[in-house]
């Protein structure tokens, strides 16, 4: 693509809050782009990395993706890696260097990808509620995700780790504010402080530059994200360039505030040195003296991940659109986390209920059963990736479901400490009675892309009622009814599920 058309593209999208994640690093994706495109880094990527369907119910639409050297044992790490607007899972895969310290330290990546069907710049909703919630969207569906790559794997549920760049960085955030429960570590790689905007209107602004609160209203944030929820918190890797003028530096400076606050300690570094590629790393400990929070600042450095070709164990990653040569910050994060070492304490899960089975099912309740753990104190109850309770017995009837509908679960033993085991097998069952309308509210592109439209003669067409929805573009909305599966009808004056 030449670059004047690839800038007429930019501006027709200019409408979408997610374009300022990319406007300002346009010339290195010129420049990038026919250099990329030629590179054996993507051959090796469709060898390696294999998409998962049927992973759940993936209320967010998004794609699984996923890498596991071969023999991976039991009870390894888990890490979600998540790519940045315009890019791809295999961009992700190729570039990062993920893939090398999984198979040196022995651990999965699972890499989820959205793409234009949900944003036009294939950018995930980091600024959307529907999307960055608890139980909603996307982020739902990237805990599906874990879930199912845990039962897969045999991961450990201690150590599930989430990283992102740009606007995957900032729904990691979102995703350690969520899900602080499922994740114990993250990475932001040029992103966003957890829930800094919950609109496109205030998108922009947070990438320019967040709002100015204080530590505490920052951890508000985060707390809110998850009410009730107490700890432990998951330890927190921030990395930034200083001459990034897409996600600004002062975000950097937001996550610290942040996540510091969350762990209840200062804003004044344990410690600070000096990394390769011109980059001061910042420690704050937590009150065991251990590292909670750690900001990694490269001087110098644009909007990307920061990368360090090479065969070196320092080095990792491959330079293109938004993988800049620096540092391997993949390979400090990972042993920021920690997964360069075993299990920590060499301490032993518990192991897996068995004979998870349904006993029953109504319009809106799905009831389970189990054996007993010996040494459990309680059982966690997960249903579609997220957990929705903790019981004494190994029993438990879920309630207010929706009729007609396939729900997913899984049961972890949990013992004193409060440390969960692994994961049992996944059962599903269904609730009795017809499933409800669906309503979908997108762009005529989206709804094409996501098989709910069709095009003829640049219009585009509902699937099953054939009703005219105008010019096949990003620029025309429409909310579909889907009743019967398969069957959509315009509803745009009010649609009810």
């Amino acid at each position: 693509m030449r670059p004047s058309t690839l800038r007429r593209l930019l501006r027709r999208v200019a409408s979408t809050a997610a374009l300022a994640l990319v406007a300002a690093t346009l010339s290195t994706a010129t420049a990038t782009a026919e250099a990329t495109a030629a590179q054996p880094a993507a051959t090796a990527a469709a060898g390696g990395l294999h998409q998962v369907t049927g992973f759940g119910s993936n209320p967010g639409n998004l794609q699984m993706y996923e890498y596991a050297p071969a023999g991976l044992p039991a009870n390894a790490p888990l890490v979600v890696a998540l790519h940045g607007c315009t890019q791809t899972a295999n961009d992700y895969y190729a570039s990062s260097g993920w893939p090398k310290y999984a198979d040196l330290w022995g651990f999965a990546v699972v890499f989820p990808q959205t793409s234009a069907a949900n944003n036009a710049l294939s950018c995930f909703g980091w600024f959307d509620p529907a999307e960055d919630s608890r139980g909603r969207g996307e982020a739902a569906s990237v805990v599906q995700m874990v879930e199912y790559a845990k039962q897969q794997y045999g991961s450990d549920g201690r150590r599930v780790y989430v990283t992102g760049l740009s606007a995957g960085g900032g729904m990691t955030a979102d995703l350690l504010a969520a899900y602080p429960d499922v994740f114990a570590g993250g990475s932001v790689a040029s992103g966003l402080p957890a829930q800094c905007a919950t609109s496109q209107a205030g998108a922009s602004g947070c990438q320019t530059g967040p709002q100015k609160l204080t530590p505490a209203q920052w951890g508000d944030k985060v707390r809110g994200a998850h009410p009730g929820y107490a700890g432990p918190w998951p330890r927190v890797a921030i990395w930034q360039g200083t001459a990034d003028y897409t996600v600004y530096p002062a975000n950097a400076t937001a996550l610290r505030d942040q996540w510091t606050d969350v762990w209840g300690i200062g804003q004044t570094p344990s410690a600070t040195d000096t990394l390769p590629g011109s980059t001061t790393r910042s420690v704050y400990d937590d009150a065991s003296g251990n590292p909670a929070v750690v900001t990694y600042s490269v001087s110098g450095m644009g909007h990307g991940l920061a990368v360090s070709p090479g065969s070196g164990t320092e080095q990792c990653g491959a330079t293109a659109a938004y993988f800049l040569n620096a540092i391997c910050s993949t390979y400090h994060t990972g042993v920021f986390w920690g997964l360069d070492q075993g299990v920590p304490g060499g301490g032993e899960q518990l192991p897996a209920p068995s004979g998870l089975r349904v006993t029953g099912v109504t319009a809106d309740s799905v009831s389970l059963a189990w054996d007993a753990v010996a040494g459990a104190d309680s059982y966690a109850v997960h249903r579609d990736g997220a957990k929705v309770a903790t019981t004494a017995s190994p029993s438990y009837t879920d309630p207010g479901l929706t009729a007609g509908t396939a729900y997913r679960y899984t049961v972890a033993a949990v013992d004193g400490s409060g440390t969960p085991g692994t994961t049992s097998p996944q059962v599903t069952a269904t609730t009795t009675g017809a499933a409800p309308a669906r309503c979908f509210t997108a762009t005529n592109y989206a709804h094409v892309t996501a098989g709910r439209a069709h095009t003829s003669g640049g219009l585009v067409y509902a699937n099953g009622s054939d009703q005219n929805m105008g010019l096949y573009n990003v620029f025309v909305t429409h909310t579909l009814r889907e009743s019967p599966p398969g069957h959509f009808v315009i509803a745009d004056t009010g649609c009810t599920a």
